[in-house]
């Protein structure tokens, strides 16, 4: 049986702060994980988030925000597994577990592609911001 178990990173060409504003408001989470539902259990401010996930998936997610040179390396973990009838963690079989890791993957690696846009308004890395 499988556990969905995803981690992505992507450098972005902004301070820490700015990057963790947009994982600040509950109203975002909902944007970027419609199917799950999130209670925070560590707000690390500027250095980011933890989260229990509840919803499609069950288990625990978090948003490390790393300060490297001029911008931030946001670190994402996703550690979790669909639930059963009772709510309660229930691996899925390899290949089923295989596809919904792939899935998540490309939706890590659009919503942090997605803040790299917005946030760096076209600002190569070493650049002074517009």
């Amino acid at each position: 049986m499988g556990t969905v178990d995803v981690v992505d990173e992507t450098f972005l060409a902004v301070p820490p702060p700015r990057v963790a504003a947009e994982f600040a408001d509950p109203a975002s989470w909902r944007r970027y994980w419609p199917d799950l539902r999130l209670s925070v259990v560590t707000d690390r401010g500027e250095r980011g988030f933890r989260w229990t996930v509840h919803g499609a998936l069950v288990g625990s997610m978090e948003v490390w925000l790393e300060p490297v040179l001029d911008g931030t390396v946001l670190h994402y973990y996703l550690r979790a597994d669909p639930p059963d009838q009772a709510g309660r963690p229930s691996p899925l079989r390899p290949r089923r577990a295989m596809a919904e890791i792939s899935r998540r993957q490309r939706a890590a690696k659009s919503i942090a592609l997605g803040l790299k846009d917005l946030l760096e308004q076209g600002r190569p890395a070493g650049e002074p911001p517009p």
